[in-house]
């Protein structure tokens, strides 16, 4: 209505922070691989802007896809689940087949001006569909066994394929972010928990019986017994901090990127952050997703449609997880996975699916106060029936106890 004040889902403050937040570390990314592959670049192409020229272009038109889709009511995405799960099911299986190869994994489908990584995809997909089969189990249209089934092979099918690839740290996230879904749908935390021990399980097994990813355990574990080897990314990264301090070597200044340090302006671009720019900047990073991450949760629970709660709520757990594991693995605390730090690694892939989440989480800001409101927890089919039968023996009890005393005033007259 005309002077009516302007509503988000969440209120105003949390979208600015979550947009904030993002594009600040949009732009602290660029200006860090820049610094990270000049000298690769330079050796490479023989101009030093090489990357960061391909990033910049990535960042405009993610953004801009990010923008369009915050104008898109998200409650549309609900009634095609099917459509966009199918859809990247079929992509992991054609990159299976076609896909480019490199480090000894098939993750790619070669576009020209972009590798796509179905994979990626997928766990936007993943979260869509399993948020969609949530609200229909919560409004009874599904009892809890069914939901928990067609959750269970919504997320296994695409996890196994790309578990093919191999790409053990994807199939992680893809699981971490169906997880945060069924939480947030009011699933017990008894099947939560116990589903996560098995995965934890099936992930040791998976571990075990390859002799790469055994390597990579045992570089983790003492990256210093074998500095040039197994261990030598962490050893390099770690190198990286210590050199940083406090407040960095000088923005530009990093010895690391001469060749030291693999993948410094992808995976391991956080090491690069702490060396120039210290660990005032490493910070400043952490703080950055604690914002986005916050505020997008605040989006979350300001939806008045389950789906909206489900789906702002799986999408920003599942950047916040990937961002989580990449950071802990450049510092050590697990062992390396692969994963690009959103947002702020090089890369196309990653950049433009980090935005299409991140459109969906502002279509849902956008969007979300206009919708139905939610419904307030769980309603599966065994309890609507058990409070219908309920309901029929009252009734029942009313009608022969009226009966009754119908009877009993006749015969007093």
């Amino acid at each position: 209505m005309a002077g009516q004040k302007r509503q988000f889902a969440g209120g105003s403050i949390p979208r600015y922070l979550f947009m904030g937040s993002a594009l600040f570390l949009t732009c602290f990314g660029i200006v860090m691989i820049y610094s990270a592959s000049s000298i690769k670049a330079l050796a490479a192409d023989g101009t030093s802007i090489a990357f960061v020229r391909s990033q910049i272009l990535f960042a405009v038109i993610a953004w801009t896809i990010a923008l369009v889709l915050s104008r898109f009511d998200y409650r549309r995405f609900k009634e095609t689940h099917m459509l966009w799960w199918s859809g990247a099911v079929a992509l992991l299986v054609i990159v299976l087949g076609i896909g480019v190869v490199s480090h000894g994994a098939r993750r790619w489908i070669p576009l020209g001006f972009i590798n796509l990584q179905p994979s990626e995809l997928a766990k936007i997909a993943c979260v869509i569909a399993v948020a969609a089969v949530a609200v229909d189990w919560q409004r009874g249209r599904m009892s809890t066994k069914d939901f928990l089934v067609k959750a269970m092979w919504l997320t296994a099918v695409p996890a196994a394929l790309i578990m093919m690839q191999p790409d053990m740290g994807t199939t992680a996230t893809l699981v971490v972010a169906v997880v945060i879904v069924l939480i947030l749908a009011g699933v017990s935390l008894t099947w939560v928990f116990g589903s996560a021990a098995t995965l934890v399980a099936l992930g040791v097994v998976f571990v075990a019986s390859s002799a790469y990813r055994m390597r990579r355990v045992a570089g983790f574990l003492d990256p210093w017994k074998d500095q040039s080897g197994n261990g030598y990314q962490i050893v390099q990264a770690l190198y990286a901090f210590g050199s940083g301090g406090l407040k960095g070597v000088g923005l530009g200044l990093s010895r690391q990127k001469f060749f030291y340090l693999p993948e410094a302006h992808t995976d391991f671009i956080l090491a690069i952050i702490g060396e120039e720019v210290g660990l005032i900047g490493t910070l400043a990073i952490v703080v950055a997703f604690g914002i986005f991450t916050y505020a997008g949760l605040r989006i979350a629970s300001g939806a008045k449609d389950s789906f909206g709660k489900l789906l702002a709520g799986g999408m920003t757990g599942m950047l916040a997880f990937q961002a989580a594991i990449n950071m802990a693995a450049v510092t050590g605390l697990m062992p390396v996975t692969g994963k690009p730090l959103p947002f702020v690694s090089y890369g196309g892939a990653s950049m433009l699916v980090t935005m299409i989440a991140v459109g969906l989480v502002l279509s849902v800001s956008e969007y979300g106060t206009l919708a139905p409101r939610a419904v307030k927890g769980p309603r599966p089919v065994e309890e609507r029936q058990r409070e219908s039968g309920h309901e029929r023996r009252r009734d029942s009890r009313t009608r022969v106890s009226g009966t009754e005393r119908r009877g009993q005033t006749r015969r007093r007259a």
